[in-house]
């Protein structure tokens, strides 16, 4: 314990002290009991939904992606005009700066409340189980969910600012279309013909990640003066996105569309839930599957949520 003791105090010597009093970020105790909470209620909840009736939560659902599209623009507007239009600051090799400058305290608070969306976000799989929309609850979902908090809890803690601000204007700006998506489609089925970029939305989801990846790696090549060992972890990190947010879409989109042309005009006479081949688990084609509060036709199968 002394040793782990050590460790702590030594890494904690490390950390930016302009955002030591900010809210969750004196301890990374709060953040992980929240995200232990999280899995509990995941694991927990579905047991306790399984001879519930769903819950009906369209009006909330509306309300709280409308109010993540706000926040997600807000993040979108701060960062840019924290970093992207800032004279002085390199959008190629952007070095850590810890002063008191009204950009690099902007910019460290815009990544504050990135981290605090991601907590914001959890709320995407709580309302999953009220809902008994099980099948959405996917291990990408999952990892996704409760990765994020964590990650960008030592971001903030240790790097809010400099490289960071890349990833995060990326994110943030996907998180718009996103939830932009998921707000019209709870408004109801009259708002379906204006959904047919859904499929594109994991595309954009890939090209983020390697972008993102992309971007990290010249970091490190050019040895910007920005920790090192962040950079490394968020290839790692985004490394495991893509190959999850890969096998989605081949699952997802080529496999199913491969599958319809090899069977004709009677493909997808059934549909599976992913990931599930029992034979109860099918219906017929065309069956209206109620996703994030609207009913949309499901051609082949139903298909997970997108992260």
């Amino acid at each position: 314990m002394d040793v782990i003791r050590k460790y702590y105090s030594a890494t904690m010597r490390k950390a930016d002290d302009r955002v030591a009093d900010w809210f969750l970020m004196d301890s990374p105790l709060p953040t992980i009991a929240v995200v232990a909470l999280y899995l509990v209620f995941v694991i927990q909840g579905q047991t306790w939904m399984r001879d519930r009736k769903a819950f009906d939560l369209k009006p909330l659902l509306v309300l709280y992606n409308f109010g993540l599209v706000l926040l997600s623009v807000y993040m979108v507007i701060e960062l840019i005009l924290s970093s992207w239009t800032v004279p002085e600051f390199s959008l190629t090799c952007q070095a850590m700066d810890y002063s008191d400058n009204p950009y690099s305290v902007r910019l460290a608070k815009v990544c504050w409340w990135f981290y605090f969306s991601k907590i914001v976000e959890l709320m995407d799989t709580v309302f999953f189980v009220l809902r008994k929309k099980n099948n959405q609850i996917s291990f990408l979902h999952v990892y996704h969910h409760t990765t994020m908090p964590l990650l960008w809890w030592v971001g903030v803690k240790f790097v809010p600012g400099g490289e960071a601000f890349f990833s995060s204007t990326i994110n943030s700006g996907i998180h718009v279309l996103m939830y932009l998506y998921y707000m019209l489609s709870a408004m109801g089925p009259a708002m379906q013909p204006y959904l047919w970029w859904k499929k594109y939305m994991t595309t954009l989801q890939l090209i983020q990640f390697w972008t993102v990846m992309f971007k990290t790696c010249y970091a490190i090549y050019v040895h910007c003066d920005f920790p090192v060992e962040y950079g490394y972890a968020l290839v790692a990190y985004t490394m495991s996105h893509i190959v999850l947010f890969s096998n989605f879409y081949y699952h997802t989109y080529l496999l199913q569309a491969r599958r319809k042309k090899d069977d004709g005009p009677n493909a997808g006479s059934s549909i599976t839930k992913e990931g599930n081949n029992s034979n109860s688990n099918k219906q017929a084609n065309g069956v209206e599957a109620v996703r994030n509060g609207s009913a949309e036709k499901v051609q082949i199968r139903k298909q997970r949520r997108f992260d």
